[in-house]
């Protein structure tokens, strides 16, 4: 049974009081939060996309809310344990989550969860838009998708996720759909220890988000290959999107947000939604993510729910496309 939503969980003629009574002190609290330390939970590894996408903002976010936002990783579970943790942590504002498209993913994918990803969260805004790129080693004989096709032909081929359900993987099942090659996905704990095993030669392809992947290809360690978005991308200037490497429609991209636990006041998700906007117009960390290949958004809370909720739908038309059956 997906677990209910913080507010509903109470009788409803005893929540009724308690909002009555509370509502002059949830004024005062919005207005003078923060008090302390916020924790943002960040459900993967140190060193993937999304632990460096919510690393800058969380610092820049620092500087101007009045306390330290604190970043700290719970991985596992394909998010799910960080999300979880997150759902069920009091309302207040000084716990959120900081996750990917992943989190609007999960639902379509696993028959169980703990927690429903859009009742049980109040969405505080985007971070950030980021296409992802198909990496291979540099050792790798693969030069051009045409290539790896060649190369699939011929022997089977694994490619790597930052897990489950991830949009990695989709775009992976989505290009093993399209192509006819017999690939073998293999899940990982975030891209970190999948970019480690890609360039060590353990698995021999990723579609990866670009800010864990563009360090490892500027240095030299991994090949860029084709980006997955409609056009090319400024970062990799020379590198060709898959619909000009013979894949038509084929538009794949990634996403990062911030979400509260339901009931939170909305007073609060809006001056951290402020907070997140502000943190992401400030010129070094939008050079930050240029380089990284990802846009900064900054959406209001209402903006990033209707988004969610279309993100969601398509998310689910691809894992039907690609008959990913639910675990």
């Amino acid at each position: 049974m997906l677990a209910l939503p913080y507010l509903l969980r109470r009788p409803a003629a005893a929540l009724a009081v308690a909002c009555v009574a509370a509502a002059p002190l949830a004024a005062t609290a919005a207005g003078d939060f923060p008090t302390h330390a916020i924790t943002m939970v960040v459900p993967y590894p140190p060193g993937g996309p999304t632990d460096t996408v919510s690393r800058l903002v969380a610092a820049e976010m620092s500087k101007t809310i009045g306390q330290n936002v604190v970043v700290e990783n719970k991985p596992g579970a394909s998010g799910m344990i960080g999300a979880d943790l997150v759902a069920r942590a009091d309302p207040d504002g000084y716990t959120f989550l900081a996750n990917a498209s992943l989190h609007v993913i999960n639902p379509y994918l696993y028959k169980s969860m703990r927690y429903d990803a859009f009742k049980d969260f109040a969405p505080i805004t985007q971070l950030a838009d980021v296409p992802l790129v198909l990496v291979v080693p540099e050792s790798s004989s693969v030069h051009t998708v045409q290539d790896l096709v060649k190369l699939g032909k011929t022997r089977p081929l694994n490619f790597g996720s930052a897990g489950t359900a991830s949009a990695q993987q989709l775009a992976g099942e989505s290009f093993k759909v399209r192509s006819g090659l017999a690939m073998q996905h293999v899940p990982y704990k975030g891209s970190a220890p999948a970019l480690t095993d890609l360039v060590g030669g353990q698995i021999q392809l990723m579609f990866d988000s670009m800010p864990s992947a563009m360090p490892f290809i500027k240095s030299g360690k991994l090949r860029a290959v084709a980006v997955t978005t409609t056009r090319r991308v400024d970062e990799l200037p020379d590198v060709p999107t898959m619909v000009e490497a013979g894949y038509p429609g084929f538009d794949i991209s990634t996403w990062y947000g911030l979400w509260a636990p339901a009931g939170t006041p909305p007073e609060i998700v809006a001056k951290l939604s402020q907070h997140a906007a502000r943190a992401l117009q400030q010129p070094d960390l939008v050079r930050q993510y240029a380089s990284l290949g990802a846009k900064p958004v900054g959406s209001d809370p209402q903006t990033f729910a209707r988004f969610t909720e279309t993100e969601g739908k398509k998310w689910r038309d691809i894992v039907d496309a690609a008959q990913i059956q639910p675990q």
